[in-house]
């Protein structure tokens, strides 16, 4: 993993630096990370449009925002070269949003909060993916921000989460999460609920699973026992959900999420997607879309479609096994205190150090935080295609060092809840 920035003279690290426009704060998830890139695969190695690619690089380079320390592109087409992080937000901004599908935007008060907040971590070789999850009502410290206007906020010792968007923008809550797990974070971006619900349109849907009937008059969603496949509207339902499943905690609505994530890379991952030129063209063309409707926003090295294509290469063929979504461990607070959760360091510190090992983890903890989930089964991988080849980045040597040398899995702490892409689950309804 990488190493952490530099401190300046007074201690504090040298890290999220601010936008070059107007902000532009988006409600994020990781399909739209995935997406993308796999989007821009589509255009840029099979060639189904080109001037896609350059219009993607134009719109996502003007709306794109500057972290300190984002490195320069190599010369060279391929899989990205050694480990990297990425921070996916969600806001619940208004604005841009409708009226139709967001009734309580009407009198919306204005104000953006972070109200999903993920770190993706990708090793150098052998490959692996970890999704660290953290709750969005998690007290933590800020550290001080300036927004993109200029304007500075003090540090703040104990505040929740997704009080960093609203301090700083994109910026802050990079700098918050470096700041919590000690972690360099390299590529950030975010996107609002119209986004979200426009990618998982271009995707085809998710499929997803419910033990039984669940019915939400929060977001409106009501879904029946079984597997369904989900996408616009629904898939956002499906991804704010918290009453109704589980314990009606936010933990809950985390391992949903994670239920969501995990389907959707085993479809990226299938040949049914990654075969289907028209579908890929619809996902870069959407993705170019929601930038310049301000739906989605990048940072500067991630608004480079080579970047992006550096990442896909770099994730699609994981094992499912070796991709781990996991919630960053924590632990209740008193009524006193607002019932709400607190950072167990000692638990994350095992989990950031095993990725910085690039140790395979194994996970002792519940599917879920909040009691949202269930695992069901076991996915199973789909066969490689004949026209699959391999990846020309990737070292012989070091992958024949991984194989002869066995590896040594890393149990994390039971406090660490989470699944793997491998392990199929259900959402639990509450109760």
């Amino acid at each position: 993993m990488p190493g952490r920035s530099p401190a300046t003279n007074d201690g504090r690290s040298t890290i999220a630096r601010h936008a070059h426009r107007r902000p532009q704060h988006p409600f994020l998830q990781i399909l739209a990370m995935f997406a993308i890139a796999v989007g821009v695969i589509s255009v840029s190695v099979i060639g189904v449009s080109a001037f896609a690619v350059v219009d993607a690089a134009r719109a996502a380079t003007e709306n794109s925002i500057a972290l300190g320390g984002e490195d320069q592109l190599p010369p060279t087409l391929g899989a990205i070269e050694g480990g990297v992080n990425v921070l996916l937000v969600g806001t619940d901004s208004c604005e841009g949003q409708s009226l139709a599908l967001f009734p309580r935007c009407a009198e919306d008060e204005g104000g953006e909060r972070n109200d999903v907040t993920m770190l993706v971590n990708i090793s150098d070789n052998p490959r692996r993916v970890t999704v660290v999850s953290f709750p969005r009502d998690m007290i933590v410290p800020i550290p001080e921000c300036t927004n993109a206007a200029g304007e500075v906020y003090s540090a703040k010792t104990a505040q929740m989460i997704n009080a960093s968007y609203v301090e700083g923008g994109l910026g802050c809550s990079v700098a918050t999460v470096e700041a919590l797990t000690d972690v360099d974070i390299q590529f950030a971006a975010a996107i609002r609920w119209t986004g979200v619900i426009n990618m998982s349109d271009a995707i085809g849907g998710v499929d997803v699973c419910v033990s039984g009937d669940i019915s939400d008059g929060h977001t409106g969603l009501s879904l029946t026992a079984g597997t369904h496949t989900l996408k616009g509207e629904q898939a956002l339902q499906f991804l704010r959900i918290r009453h109704g499943i589980g314990d009606g905690s936010d933990l809950g609505r985390i391992s949903n999420q994670q239920q969501f994530m995990s389907s959707m890379v085993r479809k990226l991952q299938s040949e049914a997607v990654l075969s289907n030129p028209g579908t890929l063209f619809n996902i870069a063309t959407t993705a170019i879309a929601q930038v310049n409707q301000q739906q989605l926003v990048l940072t500067q090295g991630l608004a480079n479609p080579t970047r992006m294509v550096q990442i896909a290469m770099a994730v699609k063929d994981v094992p499912y096994e070796d991709i781990v979504f996991v919630q960053y461990p924590t632990v209740y607070g008193s009524a006193a205190q607002g019932g709400r959760v607190y950072p167990v360091t000692d638990d994350a510190d095992a989990l950031f150090a095993a990725i910085a090992a690039n140790q395979p983890l194994t996970l002792t903890g519940e599917a879920s935080g909040g009691y949202g989930v269930e695992v069901t089964g076991e996915a199973s991988k789909p066969a490689p295609s004949a026209s699959e080849s391999p990846d020309p980045t990737a070292s012989p040597s070091a992958s024949a060092s991984a194989s002869a040398v066995p590896e040594v899995r890393v149990e994390l702490p039971s406090s660490i809840t989470g699944t793997t892409a491998a392990q199929v689950t259900c959402t639990v309804p509450e109760g």
